[in-house]
């Protein structure tokens, strides 16, 4: 058996033991607004912006500034680009597992396992940089009532040691101590997720109902931000617009792409969707047009109502709001944000879990992670073993690192995908495909050198913990998976 060996296309399995189908287009573009629109336009945008400076004064990135709605654009396009091969795929492959279970049908096994372990840095690393970022609004949220938490119980020990901030690096010597060691967690991070984790046991039509009513709360906190910033936007902001040039724009793309990862998740839904065929598509390409449209507008607001640099911040969008004077709307939007970043973790929780149970149920992972619960029909050891992975995590990372680490893998996960529609296309050409990519050798292309490009912009650092995180992948790969795969092993029951 070869390693690049292909997994047959097949109808998932939706019998007594399979997943139920309970989701339709409109559960799934309100999916995608609650993945994508989430830390990314309220963490990380601050940080595209101003660039990142460690404390002592090692410049890691540097900022868009006011250009930084064109790295929006930018990734808009890439996002379009790879959204578009998997929309096909999708409406080819409707089975959980998303880039991975693409990968094993086009690319064969070695690929999918490459891919499904970057997908860990997408879902489950990704979280613990959103539950980071919910923790700072939902402190700022506190402080509006006159609660204050003790610093050293909101930011854990790796955040801390990279912090540029006087304020909270000086944590290291002035936080209590257990036999010499700083106590140093984020405990608000740490219970988002803990909660999060118990709504997704419930069931799926539990937690979609949940999602959509945070997916309206958010975009009604995104309008506010709008409008009421918009009357208050001085255009000496804008000046000048791109302080870096087209090195901090890329640079900012590659920070703020963390803004635009999620839309994949709704492919991970395929085998819960009514008609995935038409819905998915639809879910995956409707949702990530709405949202560029929606950050591009945000972006210029930001940009404009205060000066780039002063939006380096776990929470900019808030405290922008502030800087001008508006602190009432700063309040609700730290409100509304903690609810919109609640629905992001929702559905990347959502998401690990199937990528899981998609690899398992194949013999990658062994056979526990492929069992659902008889009454609810979702993956829930999975789910509660990702989040006490996610919450642990949470309570001690540093937010800038695991952003980069996510990103990284997302978009290497994207790229293979924009291959994979290529392969298919001249593998199996008469396959039928209920949605085309068009202009096929054009869109892949670009697609894959799009997303290698964007990953280029991040710092080494990043690339070098990718290449740590490859590694170990493969080494669990040839000491389990290799051996334990069912295309090498067909009569193993799972």
């Amino acid at each position: 058996m070869s390693l690049f060996d292909r997994k047959p296309i097949a109808a998932a399995d939706n019998g007594e033991h399979g997943m139920r189908r309970t989701l339709g287009a409109g559960d799934l573009v309100m999916l995608a607004i609650g993945a994508v629109i989430g830390a990314g336009i309220f963490s990380s945008l601050g940080t595209a912006a101003a660039g990142e400076t460690l404390a002592d004064g090692t410049v890691v990135r540097y900022g868009a500034g006011p250009a930084l709605v064109l790295s929006f654009i930018l990734l808009g396009a890439v996002c379009g680009l790879a959204a578009l091969c998997y929309a096909e795929l999708a409406s080819m492959i409707p089975q959980a597992g998303s880039a991975y279970a693409y990968s094993y049908a086009t690319l064969g096994e070695i690929v999918a396992w490459v891919v499904g372990w970057a997908l860990i840095l997408e879902y489950a690393v990704g979280n613990v940089a959103v539950a980071i970022g919910w923790s700072g609004y939902f402190t700022s949220l506190l402080s509006g009532f006159g609660i204050d938490l003790p610093p050293w119980l909101t930011h854990g020990y790796w955040n801390v040691k990279a912090s540029s901030d006087p304020a909270i690096h000086g944590l290291l010597e002035t936080a209590p101590r257990i036999g010499g060691i700083p106590i140093l967690v984020n405990l608000p991070a740490f219970g988002i997720v803990a909660a999060i984790t118990v709504l997704l046991m419930q069931g799926v039509k539990e937690s979609t109902r949940a999602n959509n009513i945070m997916v309206v709360v958010k975009l009604l906190v995104l309008a506010l931000f709008v409008i009421v910033g918009a009357m208050h936007i001085d255009p000496a902001n804008y000046k000048p617009f791109a302080p870096n040039g087209f090195r901090g724009i890329h640079q900012g793309a590659a920070i703020v792409f963390f803004a635009y990862i999620g839309f994949d998740a709704i492919s991970t839904a395929a085998e819960e969707t009514k008609n995935p065929q038409r819905n998915l598509p639809i879910g995956i390409l409707g949702g990530l047009a709405v949202c560029t449209v929606i950050y591009v507008i945000v972006g210029g607001v930001a940009t404009g109502l205060v000066p780039y640099d002063q939006l380096r911040s776990s929470d900019p969008l808030a405290k922008a709001l502030s800087l001008a004077g508006l602190s009432t709307a700063s309040w609700i939007v730290a409100a509304g944000a903690t609810v919109s970043m609640a629905a992001v973790l929702l559905v990347f929780q959502y998401g690990q879990p199937r990528i899981f149970y998609s690899m398992a149920r194949v013999g990658l992972l062994p056979k526990f992670a492929a069992k659902l619960h008889p009454k609810t029909r979702t993956p829930h050891i999975t789910t509660l073993i990702t989040g006490v992975a996610v919450a642990l995590g949470s309570l001690v990372a540093d937010d800038a690192a695991t952003y980069d680490l996510t990103n990284i893998g997302t978009l290497a996960a994207f790229a293979v995908v924009c291959i994979g529609v290529l392969v298919l296309r001249v593998r199996e050409p008469d396959r039928h495909r209920p949605f085309r990519v068009p202009f096929v050798w054009g869109v892949t292309l670009l697609g894959a050198g799009a997303c290698v490009f964007v990953m280029k912009g991040l710092p080494s650092s990043a690339w070098k913990a990718f290449g740590v995180w490859m590694a170990i992948g493969l080494v669990i790969y040839f000491s389990y998976g290799f051996r334990h795969s069912v295309l090498r092993n067909p009569t193993d029951n799972r």
